[in-house]
């Protein structure tokens, strides 16, 4: 059988990662330098919850801002207390949550994370995350605050393994911010 893919199409079938290729439970390690852009641009105040915390990424760069952090996650990976699936959770307390969802579970973290803490919900998610019927019902119930995209694409770690060719998905930090009032504002990072 001849091999009918060009070269480009190898190239990104070889970086864009498909349900074969997926790592297991969606993990893909935060770069810090994705979480100082959030920090660049929106405060945090109180206890900040990581429920998604991986390695730790996201919640180092936070600690390193002098903010207080607790972190979870439902998988070990040797950070934060393990075991809690933050979908069934209902006793951690805290004033503010920020992570980077495992994206088949996005929708259910925002809803969740909405009715659990009084301030801030920071989401690092797909641009994409914008499009369709039923996240558009989604931002209607649950309207948005702010939308960081990144100018420059993330390139995200496949099971914490950076990829050598950089990324190819646009990312953005969705904000909701009980505080905000009129209709999401839209910004860029670095």
């Amino acid at each position: 059988m001849t091999d009918v893919l060009s070269g480009s199409q190898k190239w990104v079938r070889g970086i864009i990662p498909d349900a074969v290729n997926r790592p297991r439970d969606d993990f893909y390690p935060t770069p810090p330098s994705a979480t100082e852009a959030l920090l660049a641009v929106e405060d945090f105040s109180g206890l900040v919850w990581e429920p998604a915390c991986g390695d730790g990424a996201i919640t180092r760069v936070l600690q390193a801002r002098g903010l207080e952090v607790v972190s979870s996650d439902l998988i070990d990976r040797g950070f934060g207390q393990v075991g809690v699936d933050f979908l069934l959770d209902y006793r951690t307390r805290a004033d503010c949550i920020v992570t980077n969802p495992p994206f088949k579970l996005a929708e259910p973290f925002i809803r969740h994370a909405l009715g659990r803490v009084p301030g801030k919900v920071a989401m690092f998610l797909r641009l994409a995350f914008l499009e369709g019927i039923a996240r558009r019902r989604l931002f209607q119930g649950t309207p948005i605050a702010r939308v960081w995209v990144f100018s420059s694409r993330v390139a995200l770690a496949r099971n914490g393994e950076a990829m050598a060719n950089g990324g190819m998905i646009a990312f953005a930090w969705f904000v909701w911010d009980p505080a905000h009032a009129g209709p999401p504002v839209l910004g860029w990072l670095p």
